[in-house]
Parts: C-alpha cells; sequence; structure tokens
C-alpha cells in the first residue's frame, strides 16, 4: 500500500479527519491503483470520479468504525458533513 497514506482514524489522528485529510488520502489511493499521477485528459473524468467514490467510502468508513468502545460519528453528523 502507499506508504504516504497516513491513518486518519483515532489515535492516530485525534480528531475527526477533516474533508481535505479524506479526500488527499483518496487521492493517493486512485493514484496508487491506477498508476498516474495525473491522468491524461482523456482518463480525467474517471480519475476525478474513483477519487470521489474512494472520498466518500473513507468517509462512510470512519464515520461508522467503532474505536475502543465508542462510535467514532453518528450517521446524522456523517450526511450533514458530505455534500
Amino acid at each position: 500500500m502507499c506508504r504516504s497514506i497516513k491513518t486518519l482514524r483515532p489515535p492516530a489522528l485525534p480528531d475527526q479527519a477533516t474533508e481535505e485529510e479524506i479526500r488527499a488520502a483518496a487521492l493517493q489511493y486512485v493514484r496508487k491503483v491506477s498508476g498516474f499521477r495525473a491522468p491524461a485528459a482523456h482518463n480525467r473524468e474517471a480519475f476525478d470520479h474513483a477519487v470521489d467514490a474512494v472520498a466518500r467510502a473513507t468517509a462512510e468508513l470512519l464515520a461508522t468504525l467503532e474505536i475502543r468502545g465508542q462510535t467514532a460519528r453518528t450517521t446524522e453528523a456523517r450526511t450533514a458533513d458530505t455534500p
């Protein structure tokens, strides 16, 4: 796995991961999997769609994980934070 993707859940990140941090991790993941640092114009839409999908999945995962017996975030809070 890409070593530049940092852990976003507590206790590695004491506060909630920001949307920016989640998107950065998603971008690193898609870059690693696709082999593109920046895709060609004809692949840009697919690349951007993949980053968005991975960011949404990451936010959902972080929102539903239980960390040491506590839920990370509630569904209502997660829904309010995502566009």
